[in-house]
């Protein structure tokens, strides 16, 4: 009796999962970059995707735009399945996206030459292996001699913007005029 109720649930459940299935799709209406899209959920709620474990270069970086295009004809406007991995500072859902036809927009971005295994996040061997291959191919941004991983290109932005802010003059503050302001103001 007790095996024949748990046969029923797993039926049971198997049914549910099967019917619930394009519950969990998603359309994509934007391409931030090569690695950042927004999703419109089954409820219509716009949500922010950075695609776990890739790094494309930024968009002002040689082959950015070149990634941000090769994810936009892969999946713009398309339903795409998101498995989600976590948030991240900016409140971004982290996570995996699949086509409908279980093919995966991570993996893909690697394969092609358009993204780095981001290795800070990421232990994945068939990651590892499909990087080595593009080197080896030279596709994509594997074509140029030495190409700059993109954290590598964000920290260089980073010191440069705080370069500049220490080389620009100070301010001198004036507090004269605040001060008379504020003495018209009160009442004697």
């Amino acid at each position: 009796m007790l095996k024949k109720l748990l046969l029923f649930c797993v039926l049971v459940f198997c049914f549910a999962l099967s019917c619930n299935r394009k519950t969990d799709l998603y359309k994509v209406v934007g391409v931030k970059d090569g690695d950042t899209m927004v999703l419109l959920s089954p409820q219509n709620q716009q949500v922010t995707v950075r695609l776990a474990e890739v790094d494309c270069p930024e968009k002002s970086q040689a082959y950015g735009q070149a990634a941000k295009q090769f994810t936009s004809d892969l999946c713009f406007g398309k339903m795409v399945r998101l498995i989600v991995n976590n948030t991240d500072r900016y409140g971004r859902t982290v996570g995996w996206v699949e086509l409908e036809d279980g093919t995966s927009v991570n993996k893909q971005l690697v394969k092609n030459g358009y993204a780095w295994q981001y290795r800070a996040y990421s232990k994945s061997m068939e990651l590892a292996m499909l990087e080595q291959q593009a080197r080896q191919s030279r596709l994509g941004l594997w074509q140029d001699a030495n190409p700059t991983p993109p954290w590598n290109f964000r920290k260089g932005e980073r010191e440069q913007r705080l370069d500049k802010k220490q080389d620009k003059p100070k301010k001198k503050r004036t507090y004269r005029k605040r001060r008379r302001k504020h003495l018209d103001t009160l009442a004697f």
